[in-house]
C-alpha cells in the first residue's frame, strides 16, 4: 500500500496515530530531508541530499509506533514512513505534473489557500527533478509489488 498526502494520514490513523491540523499549511515547493533510514529503504535507497518536492496539505500526523521514519521537512516533521515491508505513507506529492499543479492552483476550491501564499507557485520550478524522482520511486514500488514485497 502506498498512501500519498491524505493517504499517508489515513494509514497513520489506521495504525493508531493522531492526525491533526498543522501549525502551518505546506503548499508549493519545499525541501524534504531524508533520514538515515531512507538510505536503507527499498524505495528511497540512495537518496540522501534534500530534494525540492511538491506539497499541498494543512494537516499532519504523529508517527505510528513501530514504523520507520524516512523523511521530514521544516514545516512537517513526518513526511514519509514505512510500516512493515508493504505500507508506505508519503505526505509530499511525487505524482504531480506541472499541469496538475497549475490546475490545482487555479481551482476555485483552492483560491483561499493560493491567496495566502507569499508568492505564486511556479508549476515548472522543480518539475524535471520531481519527474526523475517519481520514475525512480514508483519504479521501485512496482518492482517491490512484482517481487511480492520482499
Amino acid at each position: 500500500m502506498l498512501g500519498v498526502c491524505l493517504g499517508a494520514q489515513l494509514i497513520a490513523k489506521a495504525l493508531g496515530a493522531r492526525v491533526y491540523r498543522s501549525a502551518r499549511k505546506e503548499i508549493g515547493w519545499a525541501p524534504v530531508y531524508w533520514r538515515e533510514t531512507a538510505g536503507r529503504d527499498p524505495l528511497l535507497e540512495g537518496l540522501s541530499e534534500a530534494e525540492m518536492l511538491f506539497h499541498w496539505h494543512g494537516e499532519t500526523f504523529d508517527l505510528p509506533s513501530g514504523v520507520d521514519w524516512l523523511a521530514y521537512s521544516d514545516a512537517c516533521p513526518h513526511q514519509a514512513f514505512r510500516a512493515g515491508p508493504h505500507a508506505y505513507g508519503f505526505q509530499f506529492h511525487l505524482e504531480v505534473t506541472p499541469e496538475m499543479i497549475a490546475g490545482r492552483c487555479g481551482e476555485d476550491l483552492n483560491a483561499a489557500d493560493v491567496r495566502e501564499l507569499p508568492a505564486p507557485v511556479d508549476p515548472y520550478a522543480h518539475a524535471a527533478r520531481l519527474a526523475e524522482l517519481a520514475q525512480l520511486v514508483f519504479g521501485r514500488w512496482a518492482d517491490l509489488i512484482r517481487r511480492g514485497g520482499a
